[in-house]
């Protein structure tokens, strides 16, 4: 039985992993954390009562768990990631904005803690298939551009899944500059991100989960790969995935699809 503590558990997406957790056999809730959690009980279809901490050294320490699951903001994460794995407990993150900087500091935390970070950019088994499906696609048709739509609330831009998208597309093709050679913005920032000659664009709009579409284009054809969550359960499944994989694993690892196999 793998105890999991929930780091960020009153947001939409805490909240709907501490449900997931408590209806799966191999899994057992040890608690949640929450900045805005002091004092509050939140009540589990079990028929328990789960405690929310507001201080996360004090969870880590009465709960003991073997896995934090952290989906907090940017802002934070760092500073819970510092604390979680000096502690030596593994950690799986769905929080984004990550630099090369704070996973090289991660990657040092970890080897002397002996413990493991695996950081998800997103955890949708659709979204992976989306970059491997891109990947095979990049080899034949190296014009692209990637368009990533979520709701409102999001944070940071581009998204975590455009970013490793651009990431994996750059590995299988040669660095180019995509569109007229004398093009220019009549308004900053119109043709959107740059990473590597492949152009990234951000949606923020009510009504959006998070969506994201690859766009292709070649001598007179386009070929689009896109995946639409309709909500948040379509993350839970990659969720008890990492859970169950970190237990065994070392170092800092980057993205679900490194430990699917």
């Amino acid at each position: 039985m793998t105890k999991i503590l929930v780091n960020g558990a009153l947001g939409r997406m805490g909240s709907e992993v501490i449900r997931t957790v408590v209806a799966t056999p191999d899994m057992e809730i040890a608690g949640g954390v929450d900045i805005n959690g002091a004092g509050k009980i939140v009540a589990l279809e079990d028929g328990t009562n789960l405690e929310i901490y507001a201080d996360l050294e004090k969870a880590l320490e009465e709960t003991k768990p073997d896995v934090v699951v952290d989906f907090t903001v940017p802002a934070v994460v760092m500073g819970s990631l510092r604390v979680i794995l000096n502690k030596g407990i593994k950690a799986v993150v769905g929080t984004t904005g990550f630099t090369d900087e704070n996973l090289a500091e991660l990657g040092n935390i970890c080897d002397s803690n002996n413990t493991a970070c695996l950081i998800v950019p997103n955890f949708s088994l659709g979204a992976i298939m989306m970059i491997k499906f891109a990947c095979e696609a990049a080899k034949y048709f190296p014009n692209v551009e990637i368009i990533e739509l979520h709701h409102d609330k999001k944070l940071d831009a581009p998204s975590g899944t455009a970013i490793l998208t651009a990431q994996k597309i750059a590995a299988v093709r040669k660095e180019m500059k995509q569109g007229h050679p004398e093009e220019k913005e009549t308004m900053p920032g119109a043709r959107g991100a740059d990473y590597e000659g492949m152009k990234i664009h951000s949606v923020r709009l009510p009504g959006y989960v998070a969506s994201q579409e690859v766009i292709f284009g070649n001598q007179g054809e386009t070929l689009k790969i896109s995946t639409d969550p309709v909500s948040r359960e379509c993350y839970m499944p990659g969720v008890m995935l990492a859970c169950r994989q970190i237990i065994t694993r070392q170092g800092v690892i980057y993205g679900l699809d490194q430990v699917l196999d």
